[in-house]
């Protein structure tokens, strides 16, 4: 069996990849991974999770080439996404040809949540949650036997990464959160890619330039973007500013300019004043970087006049926000997403 797309990930599969890096091409990946995928899945069922974004819609496309009607796909509302994402992405699946069944579990993600500070034990928790909700509704689909994520290269990587502790950078939401025990097998068609090749498959595949230009999103959601505990008021809350910020580069024609932008939730208040009154309220910080690989990222030197209009009518528009910044980090030393 393919160890680029099926088994437990290893140092050496990272090394190899890296050192494939420069003479890859997505013709032969395409060709490679539907003839894997067919020998490895054989007559098997697999559920795949969509997300609606563009790791787990090639994910999709490419498994849907291999094997067919027995790929099912799941699309859960984790209660942590963007503003109307899960009416969106379904819809946005309409006239792919793909059986995607929604489910609604926000408040499993948001309990399960409830009290819990650290970064880590965040990312394992969103991980434990999501493969619980998927192997329940597996089961209903009966004879079900694997999961299919759209884990890419950087994941992998990130999650074998170790610093001077020799520690792991960070877990990622298809790598470091699965638990021990589970009723599925994994498979994931991606995880030997970079996101520009994900992307340059997508286009061999004949998908949508519109979905495949789509900004990176993590896995585990504003759940990593909402700092320190994540509640229910405090996600409306960054829904509400992520949805101004994303409507304003649309609208200013600078999304497709820019690799991937979001609003982070931090966890402290300050004061500020309003119609004369004082206040004290969270901040926000905006993050929009440059990429090719997610490897490394620099930070966009966004038009000042869009910043502090955009940090206007975050400030005005949303009810807890009283202060806006803009974040101007590279990765490294920092990574793209705060948590």
């Amino acid at each position: 069996m393919d160890n680029r797309f099926f088994g437990t990930p290893t140092r050496e599969l990272v090394e190899q990849k890296e050192r494939e890096r420069s003479g890859w091409n997505p013709v032969t990946y395409v060709s490679e991974a539907i003839e894997a995928l067919k020998a490895g899945l054989a007559d098997d069922r697999v559920v795949l999770g969509l997300s609606g974004g563009v790791d787990s819609s090639v994910s999709a496309v490419l498994l849907h080439r291999a094997i067919g009607a027995n790929l099912h796909c799941i699309f859960v509302d984790t209660g942590l996404m963007r503003k109307n994402e899960y009416e969106e992405v379904l819809e946005s699946y309409k006239g792919m040809g793909l059986n995607v069944t929604g489910v609604r579990a926000g408040d499993k993600f948001l309990g399960d949540l409830a009290g819990v500070a650290d970064p880590e034990a965040k990312r394992k928790i969103i991980g434990r949650d999501f493969i619980e909700v998927f192997d329940a509704e597996a089961q209903k689909l009966h004879d079900i036997k694997w999961l299919a994520q759209g884990t890419i290269f950087p994941d992998i990587s990130e999650s074998f990464a170790a610093g001077k502790d020799g520690v792991a950078v960070k877990s990622h939401h298809n790598v470091g959160g699965l638990p021990e025990k589970m009723n599925l097998r994994i498979v994931e068609p991606l995880r030997m890619l970079f996101k520009d090749e994900v992307r340059r498959v997508g286009r061999e595949l004949g998908m949508s330039p519109a979905l495949l230009g789509r900004h990176p999103f993590p896995g585990p959601g504003l759940g990593i973007r909402c700092l320190g505990e994540v509640t229910p008021e405090k996600i409306a809350i960054l829904q509400e500013a992520d949805k101004i910020f994303i409507d304003a580069l649309r609208a200013e024609g600078l999304y497709d300019k820019v690799w991937q932008a979001g609003v982070m939730l931090l966890p402290v208040r300050s004061v500020g004043v309003h119609e004369g009154a004082r206040t004290y309220e969270y901040a926000v910080a905006l993050r929009v970087v440059n990429s090719v690989d997610a490897m490394a990222a620099q930070p966009v030197k966004l038009p000042w006049e869009f910043l502090t209009k955009v940090a206007d009518d975050i400030i005005r528009g949303v009810v807890g926000v009283n202060r806006v910044a803009y974040d101007v980090s590279a990765k490294p030393p920092a990574t793209i997403e705060w948590e």
